[in-house]
Order: structure tokens, then sequence, then C-alpha cells
């Protein structure tokens, strides 16, 4: 499905289902360098099961018109513009790493939008090690590299993906060098730059979950303590011998903690 947010053109897969916006609607954000896809064993069940489901590329990811936005405060500006467009007065909104900062600022800054909120692989800080923004400004591969062996859960190096014939490392680092020169460090720079999600999460006032991993290294689930806390009445589900690439490495667990929710 196509849009268009700010003048620029956005893609977004909607799960093999027709939208209708007449129905309650999720919308999922990926994390930084990725794209739609990495929602797909999600997105078909809740397409199927009375939602429109929309799962976008960021600007200046996947397929969508560039450029990459700088600030994740801007690309929760940019979400609140896309449920306008959508033609939708309020969203559910599902994100993953990066794409959870932006949905948590967007309930935040823009709550008549946003009606629950489903938060994947989140910590209240994300700071970006000085090796991988080096990488990503010279545009080399050892950030790729780092972000898919940090990203993954020690029992996925090893095997034993729940979709038959999926090598989710090759995978990733495959949807990672697909990106246009400097949007993974554009990206990784926005998060390692956002200091605002403990107080964004004291002005959500939506049904929350946080959805976490156990092993997950990028975001530990400790990290995300603070803003468990602090969003009434939230809740948190964290999912065995899973990683930061939660949602892909043990789906089902994920789809069991959010379809509840939003």
């Amino acid at each position: 499905m196509k849009l268009s947010v700010d003048g620029r053109a956005v893609f977004a897969t909607t799960g093999g289902a027709h939208f209708d916006p007449a129905k309650p609607t999720v919308i999922f954000l990926h994390g930084a360098g990725f794209d739609r896809t990495a929602w797909r064993l999600q997105t078909r069940w809740f397409a199927n099961h009375g939602r429109s489901v929309l799962a976008v590329d960021f600007p200046g990811h996947g397929w969508s018109e560039g450029p990459a936005l700088t600030s994740i405060g801007a690309l929760a500006d940019w979400t609140a513009a896309l449920i306008d467009e959508a033609g939708v007065k309020q969203a559910g909104l599902v994100g993953h790493s990066m794409g959870a900062l932006v949905a948590l600022d967007c309930a935040a800054r823009h709550g008549d939008k946003v009606r629950a909120l489903g938060l994947c692989g989140v910590a209240s800080e994300m700071p970006v090690h000085p090796e991988m923004l080096e990488s990503a400004k010279a545009n080399t591969l050892k950030v790729q590299e780092l972000m898919t062996f940090w990203g993954l859960g020690n029992a996925l190096h090893k095997g034993g993906m729940v979709s038959p014939g999926l090598w989710l490392r090759r995978e990733s680092l495959a949807v990672l060098a697909g990106n246009a020169p400097d949007v993974i460090h554009t990206d990784l720079a926005a998060c390692n730059a956002y200091k605002d999600a403990p107080v964004r999460a004291a002005a959500v006032k939506c049904p929350t979950v946080l959805v976490l991993g156990d092993g997950d290294l990028m975001t530990p689930a400790a990290k995300a303590r603070p803003l468990a806390a602090t969003i009434a009445g939230s809740k948190t589900v964290v999912i065995s011998n899973s990683g930061h690439f939660l949602m892909i490495e043990r789906p089902d667990e994920v789809l069991d903690a959010l379809k509840s929710h939003v």
C-alpha cells in the first residue's frame, strides 16, 4: 500500500488483507536500519482478526522515499501525520527498538491519535557503542555485523529458528546492507541522542505492554523497568530464550503478548 506523508511516498504492507480504516488499526514501526519486513510474522494474524494493519517503512528505509529523519521526535511527528493520512482517528502503535521510542514519543505528544502501545525491545535509554557509530558513519560493514551479532539471542546463534529454512543473521545482514549510505548512522545517532523516554512515559495515558527478551544485549530487560514503572497501568512480558530481535526469534510468544493489548 502506498501513502504520502509530507509530500513524500511511504510504503506499507497490510498483512495480506485489504486496509479498511473503519476497523481498529495497528501500525507497526521497525527498528534502526530495518524495514517493514521485521513484522511479517505478526501482521497477518492482526489483519485476519478484526484489525487493519500498516507495517510501514520509515522515510529513507525499504521502499519509502527519503531522506531518513534525524530524530526520534521527528519520526514521532511523522507517525502522527501517517495516522491522519491513513484516514483513521486513532491507531495502536507497535514499535521495536528505535520504533518503540518513536511509538512512545508519539503516544505522549499526540495522545489523541494513539489508543494503545506495544513496546518491543525498548529501554529508557538506548546508548550506542562508539565503535558502532564510527562504523556507521564511515559506511563500513562492521556496524552491520555488530548489530546482528549483539541483536540475536544466544540460542539463535546455534540454530533453532521456529521458521524452517530461515537463517536470521544472514537475512538481517541483507536488510541492513540494502540501506542507502548514512541511513544506519542517522538511526543509531537518533537513538543515542534521545533522552526523553522517562518524561514521555509519564505522559502516556493509553494501555501499554512492554515485550522484552530475557537475553537482549542491546536493550536489556532491566533497562526497561523505569518505563514500566512510570507508564500507568502498563504490563511487562519477558520472552524466554530471546534476544533483541524477539519478534522474529520468538514470533508466537510476541504475538501472544501483543494481541490482547493492541
